[in-house]
């Protein structure tokens, strides 16, 4: 599909006012997408596990107006949130080629999140699919002969708009975006799910999110995305991401756990090798993230299990494991690597199902 399948060309049906409400999960990339160009495109290719319980809740309710322009507010947890309304803007800028009644209604857009906002937990991925559905089962209801196969890819088309991860909140448990030269079906404009067979050790996959630091990012994830131009490594990085997406392929089919392992530490930690060799340069990672880090190698190497990390553009640190060794790799959690997380805090996640509408 090409951006032009996206245009509605029809003359949609007119709706006074209506409500309309989705749920969808942050994910947690295997292979990381750091870099991008023109409009939201990516670099390189990435495959992400959907979650489960870190998720937004958005309720859209709009009503018809007269005036020209957007009109919009926003409110986070009921509260109102006005530092969310210049993302909203630029995202309803990109959008409105694609969503032409954008300009035509007032919105009321009331949203919140399972765990703390702009802590490196992909709130930007959940907020924006999130949205992104709701405006496509508007456009629905306006047109009922979009069929539900549409439905989900113009939601992750238009919430790659928003936020380039965000077009892998919409599928899951395993999803795809950028093209690849290996992945049929793969495409820069909207995720897909992995299409090839997954070994049953990678089903219910968990992941535990250990919460380093709740509060925002020092440094925002677009900024990190632009200091990828000019980076004297940014190539090399681009090419090496494609070509562990590549090894990943045989990983997912085989269950070949150690591999898995290989892969997606190696790639949480180029990914964080990056941000400190960008100009400017700067370290997310906390103290306390390195402890977790060693604590999960020493752990790995005593018991056998298959336990691992990965990371996205924060302090946080993602344990991953097999459901079978859930309860040894929670006891772990709980008895060691609590204490050094904010507050003793945590979240059980797992991979799940994507977004849905309410």
């Amino acid at each position: 599909m090409t951006e032009e399948d996206f245009i509605t060309h029809a003359h949609p049906t007119t709706i006074e006012k209506d409500v309309v409400s989705s749920v969808a999960p942050s994910n947690i990339a295997l292979i990381k997408y750091w870099g991008k160009y023109g409009n939201q495109l990516p670099e390189n290719a990435s495959v992400s596990f959907t979650l489960s319980n870190c998720h937004t809740k958005t309720t859209l309710s709009y009503q018809k107006k007269d005036s020209e322009g957007f009109d919009f507010s926003v409110f986070l947890d009921d509260a109102p949130a006005p530092s969310f309304e210049p993302k909203i803007s630029t995202f309803f800028e990109r959008i409105k080629e694609y969503i032409p009644f954008l300009e035509k209604y007032s919105f009321t857009i009331h949203t919140t999140n399972s765990f703390p906002h702009s802590s490196g937990i992909a709130s930007s991925a959940s907020g924006m699919s999130a949205m992104a559905l709701c405006l496509v089962r508007m456009e629905q209801q306006m047109n009922p002969q979009m069929n539900q196969a549409l439905v989900t890819r113009k939601a992750s088309f238009l919430a790659r708009l928003g936020s380039g991860s965000a077009s892998r909140s919409i599928e899951g448990p395993l999803v795809v975006w950028g093209k690849h030269p290996k992945i049929e079906g793969s495409s820069n404009l909207y995720g897909v799910p992995f299409p090839y067979k997954v070994h049953p050790i990678f089903e219910n996959f968990q992941d535990t999110i250990l919460l380093v630091d709740k509060g925002e990012k020092q440094v925002s994830s677009t900024l990190g995305h632009d200091l990828m131009h000019g980076h004297p490594f940014a190539r090399q990085r681009f090419e090496k991401a494609n070509a562990n997406l590549t090894a990943l392929i045989s990983v997912l089919e085989s269950g070949d756990l150690s591999e898995f392992i290989h892969i997606v530490e190696s790639e949480a930690l180029s990914l964080h090798a990056m941000m400190m060799t960008s100009r400017p340069y700067f370290i997310l990672m906390k103290p306390n993230t390195l402890e977790i880090i060693n604590r999960i190698w020493a752990f790995r190497k005593k018991t056998g299990t298959s336990v691992c990390f990965t990371l996205d553009a924060g302090a946080n640190v993602h344990v991953l494991y097999p459901f079978s060794e859930k309860e040894k790799v929670r006891s772990f959690i709980k008895e060691e690597l609590s204490a050094f997380c904010k507050d003793g805090a945590f979240i059980i996640d797992q991979a799940g199902s994507g977004a849905q509408l309410l």
